[in-house]
């Protein structure tokens, strides 16, 4: 007799895990049932509808063969049964069977299964914020919510709009709506954009160039209500720190897992709220399967279970669900949380650690800050990049990085989370094999820079201090010297503003040093750091002792 797999949601992992079904067992029955009347779409392509990047809605469940994936496709090409607008309403797992409805009728319907899968994704955060029944404050979790918005923009009467989070969501909207003249405010309570994402100073390097762009940010700061007029429409958003102007409002805070379901039906939940699996995506019913923006996932550094909904990771846990289920015995190893972003010509990458998560994870971490050109710097189009390395100081294992900049970071971002799943260090990303012409990269990839200068501070030959660490010295008006040695010309164009400041360019520095007191600390910076670094040699050998170069130069100056 043939097998019945049961598919609960109809987005990403369910859609992935069905087709894999079906090329692994061409006699099973499986059933796909799906709330919602769009089936396998394309969620994160929903920001580039609300841009016009993304022309018609529809592409984002349309096959590259141009084929709509409707339940019809499902049936006539793959021979799986979908019942859409149908919601699942119950578990009985001792008959093995599902209880649904049929949302358009009422009608109450049976599903019976052999094996169970749970793809039932998340739920968007929407705090209880008074005034949010008025019109134009949008979430964005449907195609739905995408056309409400675009609608309500090409409408022309938004001049104003809030975004509240400065998550992934919301920075993707903000690109979108910026493209139609609306001024932009970002609302977000932690105090940097992209916070589980981004340390301190990254974020603020992001967000000065979004504030260029004409982006209004505002950080640490709360939503506290909505403000409509007699019509119902939005008309101000009250928050901490002021009343903002806006004709619209989204809601991107976050997104929880869907857990109702499982459990009612008392399947184990972790402590993230998150459906519980073990390493083969299976829950506590050895009969059941989950995946996608319903679970959590392990995070191979630090060994935590963490909620990462991700469109790639549901399609990769749908076709490790099938494998299992169809007797290919295959583990999901865990993650390392990589992401990639564009907002206003800025790109975002990042994976593994942040700093300061692994501080709290109780790592002896060391970082590296390295600015340079995505290729090199003599060919047209090049961009500009900020990379950040997070190490173990212990064992020179890389367990984190960021990059943020004009350039290309999503390759490089790509490129050191598959290293870290093979224990990537700075020595062997310093002596790394990448491809290297002109138009693609640096003769050094700025990865190999950024690993050159780790290795240089492990071993103490660099010395180097951060950004955020001369800001304090700064503000609490320290006793030290801030050394620049880069050109006057340079100098004239931008500097940081300290009374004890001096400038001897690095050609002068070994004729002039005597004019540095060697008593005092001495905090050296140039453009990137090279010449700094540079110059911190050159003063140890005269026998300076207490010196240090600004990591990153003035060009990650973030202040």
């Amino acid at each position: 007799m043939s097998k019945k797999y049961l598919i609960v949601g109809g987005v990403a992992c369910g859609p992935k895990a069905a087709a894999r079904l079906r090329r692994l067992d061409s006699e099973a029955e499986i059933t796909i049932v799906e709330k919602g009347e769009i089936v396998s779409y394309g969620g994160c392509g929903m920001p580039y509808f609300i841009s016009g990047d993304v022309k018609e809605l529809k592409s984002l469940w349309t096959t590259t063969a141009g084929s709509i994936r409707d339940k019809d496709f499902f049936l006539n090409e793959k021979n799986i049964r979908v019942f859409d607008k149908t919601r699942a309403e119950m578990i009985n797992r001792i008959e093995k069977k599902v209880e649904a409805i049929r949302l358009e009728t009422g009608e109450k319907v049976e599903f019976s299964y052999d094996k169970l899968i749970l793809a039932v994704g998340g739920n968007p955060a929407i705090p209880p914020i008074p005034g949010n029944h008025l019109k134009n404050i949008f979430k964005l979790s449907h195609p739905d919510d995408a056309a409400g918005i675009k609608s309500a923009a090409d409408s022309k009467e938004i001049k104003s709009a809030v975004i509240i989070g400065g998550g992934l969501i919301g920075l993707e909207v903000t690109e979108a709506l910026e493209k139609y003249g609306i001024k932009i405010t970002i609302v977000e309570m932690q105090d940097r954009l992209l916070p589980k994402m981004l340390d301190k100073e990254m974020s603020v390097l992001l967000m000065k160039n979004l504030a260029k762009k004409g982006i209004s940010i505002s950080v640490s700061n709360k939503v506290l209500s909505f403000e409509g007029n007699a019509d119902g429409n939005l008309t101000a958003v009250n928050t901490e720190q002021g009343t903002i102007p806006a004709e619209l409002a989204l809601i991107a805070v976050g997104v929880s897992p869907n857990k109702q379901l499982a459990e009612e039906a008392g399947l184990e939940i972790t402590e993230n709220g998150a459906i519980k699996v073990n390493e083969y995506l299976q829950t506590s019913d050895a009969d059941i399967f989950a995946g996608g923006d319903c679970v959590d996932n392990l995070h191979l550094i630090s060994g935590k279970r963490v909620y990462t909904p991700l469109g790639d990771l549901a399609n990769i846990h749908g076709r490790i669900i099938a494998n299992n289920i169809c007797g290919k015995q295959e583990e999901f190893p865990g993650i390392f949380g990589t992401g990639v972003i564009r907002v206003l010509n800025n790109n975002v990458g990042f994976t593994g650690l942040t700093e300061e998560a692994a501080g709290n994870c109780g790592y002896d971490v060391v970082t590296v800050i390295s600015p340079g050109s995505d290729r090199a710097h003599f060919y047209p189009g090049a961009g500009f990049i900020y990379t950040k390395l997070v190490g173990d100081q212990k064992t020179g294992r890389i367990i984190g990085a960021q990059i943020v900049g004009r350039g290309d970071v999503s390759k490089r971002i790509n490129m050191l989370s598959a290293g870290m799943y093979n224990g990537l260090t700075a020595d062997n990303l310093a002596v790394m094999d990448l491809a290297y012409a002109p138009p693609f990269a640096p003769a050094l990839d700025n990865l190999i820079t950024a690993a050159n200068i780790m290795q240089n501070k492990l071993t103490g030959l660099a010395k180097t201090i951060t950004a955020k660490e001369v800001k304090e010295k700064l503000d609490r008006k320290g006793n030290f010297i801030l050394l620049d040695v880069r050109t006057p010309k340079e100098v004239a164009r931008n500097s940081i503003s300290y009374e004890k400041s001096e400038n001897i360019p690095l050609a002068n520095l070994r004729k002039d040093y005597g004019k540095i007191n060697k008593n005092t600390e001495i905090v050296i910076y140039c453009a990137v750091g090279l010449r700094s670094y540079e110059a911190q040699l050159i003063l140890e050998e005269k026998g300076f002792k207490k010196v240090k170069f600004l990591e990153g130069g003035i060009l990650s100056w973030p202040y």
